[in-house]
């Protein structure tokens, strides 16, 4: 199974360092371990701090004014990468001065990969993530895009490669960065014209953006801007860094597990119909993906595991789709709502515990008992 490496640091300290040259701003981050929370004034220097002498440091641009998730993130995650490893940030709009950094991200009207510039704005500009997915990516996106593979590789330690970072590469898109590509693009998650129900401020983008200076602030100066650009980044990247060590401690061993239980349901029922865990995990999400990629027909219908709190076992029937209520193949409607010595005298089973009204899932005593449910179910 895997185990994730010390990567990348575990907490975030950033720390600006800011100054003045021909009316742009600069400032460079320290990416620090430690055990607290954020707060610039826990770190006595930055890790490196931009110099003339110093040509080995990287530059990247980003425009100035107010800022959203996408160019904060891509910031973030930029300077994680091999290439542009804690570079200074210049956030201007000035194309003479863009022309000089080593990479652009949001600004510039100009996508080139090979030139490292990331700017989604142009027209024409229709760049999407592949892989099935067809979202238009912002600024994060198309970083995301060129430099994730390397960056999962680092946190998972191991080579860019491997099977699993190109599993954690898809699913952290799915999961994390297309929201922030849609949202910055202006694409809504419904095909809907109808109004939302209640708005919801409580989003990555929207947080992100509640960073920028309210218009009451009495100091609307540069500096300031920065500083709240900055803490805009940390926010966004720790974010992307729990979203990344999420899949990797969680996600990818709880696939693995239902891709073994699914690769054995024959050898429990010959129907190939049902699934036994052999260890609980998260799997309904896991599970509908390993059927399209494995191609398994017929569809499971049930699965089975055991409740870690009551030792009982649980019969449930797989739902038509993840974001469905509706059964694949209810539990029988003879046996919902019924519990304990009534439920074991309908379904001749014994050590029955309960059926949901809905038919959704059961319990049994024993592992023996919750078969026997599910392989009568399917007959009935």
């Amino acid at each position: 199974m895997l185990s994730v490496g010390r990567g990348l640091n575990q907490r975030l300290l950033l720390f600006p360092s800011f100054q003045r040259r021909h009316h742009f701003f600069t400032f460079s981050f320290s990416l620090m371990a430690s055990n607290n929370n954020y707060s610039p004034s826990r770190v006595s220097s930055p890790f490196s701090t931009y110099s003339p002498s110093n040509p080995i440091l990287k530059r990247v641009g980003t425009h100035n004014g107010s800022f959203h998730c996408d160019e904060a993130l891509g910031c973030f995650m930029i300077r994680l990468t091999n290439k542009f490893f804690n570079a200074e940030i210049v956030r201007t709009r000035d194309p003479k001065v863009l022309e000089t950094l080593d990479a652009v991200l949001d600004v510039g009207g100009v996508y080139d990969p090979s030139q490292d510039r990331y700017d989604h704005h142009q027209k024409g500009f229709g760049e999407v993530f592949g892989h099935g997915f067809n979202t238009k990516l912002s600024s994060a996106g198309l970083v995301y895009k060129h430099f994730g593979s390397e960056i999962i590789a680092k946190e998972l330690q191991l080579d860019e490669g491997h099977p699993d970072v190109h599993k954690l590469f898809l699913a952290v898109y799915k999961s994390f960065m297309e929201a922030i590509d849609a949202i910055d693009n202006g694409i809504n998650q419904y095909d809907t014209d109808q109004p939302p129900r209640y708005v919801n401020n409580t989003h990555l983008s929207s947080r992100v953006g509640k960073f920028n200076l309210d218009w009451i602030e009495p100091d609307q100066s540069p500096e300031k801007e920065n500083e709240a650009f900055h803490r805009a980044m940390a926010l966004a990247g720790s974010e992307f860094l729990d979203s990344v060590r999420f899949h990797a401690k969680s996600w990818l061993p709880a696939r693995s597990i239902v891709m073994e239980c699914l690769a054995a349901r024959h050898t429990i029922d010959p129907s190939g119909e049902i699934m036994v865990l052999d260890k609980f995990c998260p799997w309904k999400l896991h599970l509908f993906e390993l059927e399209q990629e494995m191609k398994i027909e017929p569809l499971i219908k049930y699965v089975i595991y055991q409740d870690d709190r009551s030792k009982n076992w649980r019969v449930q029937a797989v739902a038509v789709a993840p974001d469905r209520f509706e059964s694949r193949k209810p539990l029988p409607s003879q046996w919902r709502g019924l519990r304990d010595d009534e439920l074991s005298e309908e379904s001749g089973i014994p050590g029955g515990v309960f059926v949901h009204m809905s038919g959704f899932i059961g319990g049994n005593q024993s592992y023996d008992g919750a078969l026997a449910m599910a392989k009568a179910a399917l007959q009935l």
